[in-house]
């Protein structure tokens, strides 16, 4: 195999596998090629991940060692990603009643819920996070982008339980907007004691939903690492219940009767 055509096959599976320790006998093995010219492919392809700003290959030295793929998202790409996503959501068209924003559109859009997956498994890379926690039903596509690029499984939260999904554990929790008592459940066999998790969700107001899902994450022992949420209301102090996460946008005003609304980046770039 020319080395041309062995960096493409190479670049290929490393993207498919991230997060995966691969070693370079497989390489060498799959590709019929010296260990020696596999390490200068992976140096190569290594620095064009780095200069188009998706990741970079992390080497594990060693035995047992390898090469893992981790997925990385430049700032200068950050920033414009997230600046088109503002703009999008200043649209007024998207103003429904009651003040809420039309988004569907956008969980709806492979290629943006991609590059959300990819920003938010950038931003916890480094976690060892073992599954992405999300409650049903917006939130989902979100999730699988997000575990896609951790190459991690996804546990749903629901509203209801399912048959299918055998005996499950259940919590009420007060909604931090309406104050509403609500229930959630997640079957028995979702987590293991002990895992790493990060909860992945579309829209935070006050915080009560995912602040249940800690509650109820903490009856299966897990940890919560991270908490991600695509957007999130003006941040009113007295009754957010949610202090630590990170968001990609901030809903700051919306105004029903001129139809503006007024977005602005979230707390990824600062962290809170």
């Amino acid at each position: 195999m020319k080395r041309s055509d062995r960096l493409v096959t190479m670049t290929n599976y490393l993207i498919e596998h991230p997060m995966e320790l691969i070693s370079l006998p497989f390489f060498s093995d799959t590709y019929g090629a010296a260990k020696s010219s596999i390490s200068e492919d992976l140096s190569i392809i290594n620095r064009m991940f780095k200069e188009d700003g998706i990741g970079y290959l992390e080497s594990v030295s060693g035995a047992a060692g390898g090469v893992k793929y981790i997925p990385n998202v430049s700032l200068a790409k950050s920033e414009a990603f997230i600046d088109v996503l503002c703009q999008q959501l200043e649209d007024p068209n998207r103003l429904l009643p009651g003040g809420y924003l039309f988004m569907s559109d956008i969980l709806a859009n492979p290629n943006t819920v991609r590059d959300i997956g990819r920003l938010f498994a950038s931003r916890f890379a480094g976690l060892k996070i073992d599954s992405i926690v999300t409650v049903a039903t917006k939130g989902i596509p979100l999730a699988y982008a997000v575990a896609s690029f951790l190459n991690v499984p996804v546990v749903i939260v629901r509203r209801d339980p399912k048959v299918t999904e055998g005996s499950t554990v259940s919590i009420n929790y007060v909604s931090g907007s309406s104050k509403k008592i609500q229930t959630m459940v997640l079957s028995k066999r979702s987590l293991k004691p002990g895992e790493n998790v990060c909860i992945i969700d579309d829209f935070m107001k006050a915080g009560g939903t995912i602040n249940g899902m800690k509650s109820l994450l903490e009856e299966f022992e897990a940890n919560v690492k991270a908490i991600g949420v695509l957007a999130e209301a003006e941040d009113e102090e007295e009754d957010r219940v949610v202090d630590d996460y990170t968001s990609l946008v901030q809903i700051k005003n919306v105004d029903s009767n001129s139809h503006e609304i007024e977005v602005i980046k979230g707390n990824y770039f600062t962290g809170k």
